[in-house]
């Protein structure tokens, strides 16, 4: 083999190369222009998690450590109280309550364990996806910044309805 040889060979390889890189070109681009334009999330998406109330407004959770005991990335923290008080003063639907409630987002992994665990159905995930953070301090979730009553929810999203065939971020909706 001869330098030539190699040369025309490398040649080649960048033109097949180029050519593939070259008929990406004409495409229409998928690129969502974030946060001019709200992004398109599914409706199983899981984002930060919301600790829901009942229709008196009461907290759905009672304190039963099975979301806690269900993660795998031991993300949550929970103490428990008991609120001796008639039924139409306590802060929850039930005699014991989380008086305290916090989700490590730095650890956390969505995996969903704990939304499945959850027997009163107090915590999901909503679709709140702005998480980041400077400090990492600030990724420790308490329980007034998980409740659903004071949590501030992203404008910067859709949620596909259930018709839409969107699997990927580069599909057009």
């Amino acid at each position: 083999m001869s330098i030539i040889t190699d040369v025309i060979d490398s040649t080649r390889a960048i033109i097949k190369g180029m050519s593939v890189t070259l008929s990406y070109i004409p495409k229409t681009k998928q690129t969502v222009q974030y946060p001019e334009e709200p992004v398109t999330v599914q409706p199983r998406y899981r984002g930060q998690h919301l600790l829901h109330v009942d229709e008196n407004g009461k907290e759905k959770c009672v304190a039963c450590f099975l979301c806690a005991a269900a993660c795998p990335s031991e993300c949550i923290y929970i103490v428990a109280k008991d609120d001796p008080r008639t039924p139409a003063e306590r802060i929850g639907v039930d005699e014991r309550y989380a008086e305290v409630y916090n989700i490590d987002y730095g650890r956390c992994i969505f995996c969903g364990y704990c939304v499945e665990a959850c027997p009163k159905d107090a915590i999901t995930h909503g679709y709140n996806f702005e998480l980041s953070v400077y400090n990492r301090a600030d990724l420790l979730k308490r329980k007034d910044d998980l409740l659903i009553t004071k949590q501030v929810q992203s404008k910067n999203y859709r949620v596909a309805s259930s018709h839409e065939d969107v699997d990927s971020e580069y599909k057009e909706v």
